[in-house]
C-alpha cells in the first residue's frame, strides 16, 4: 500500500470514527462512542504511516537523483 493510500484510509477511519463517537454520545451509547474514538486513533496512525512512507519515498528519489 502506498503512502497516499494509507493517508486516504486514515482520513476515512478518522471521519467514520468521529461519526461513531457523535452517534454514541447522542444516543448515550458509551461503547459506540469508545469505538469511534478508537477508529479515530487508528486513522491517525494510518495517516502518520502514510507520511513516513511518502518521506521515505522522497528521500529515496533524492538519493537516486544525486547519483544519476
Amino acid at each position: 500500500m502506498s503512502g497516499f493510500d494509507d493517508k486516504v484510509d486514515g482520513k476515512t477511519d478518522k471521519a467514520g470514527g468521529k461519526l461513531k463517537e457523535m452517534a454514541g454520545s447522542t444516543f448515550n451509547d458509551p461503547e459506540l462512542e469508545a469505538e469511534g474514538k478508537m477508529d479515530q486513533g487508528k486513522g491517525g496512525l494510518k495517516d502518520a504511516a502514510g507520511d513516513v512512507k511518502n518521506a521515505a519515498g522522497n528521500a529515496k528519489e533524492g538519493i537516486k537523483g544525486a547519483f544519476d
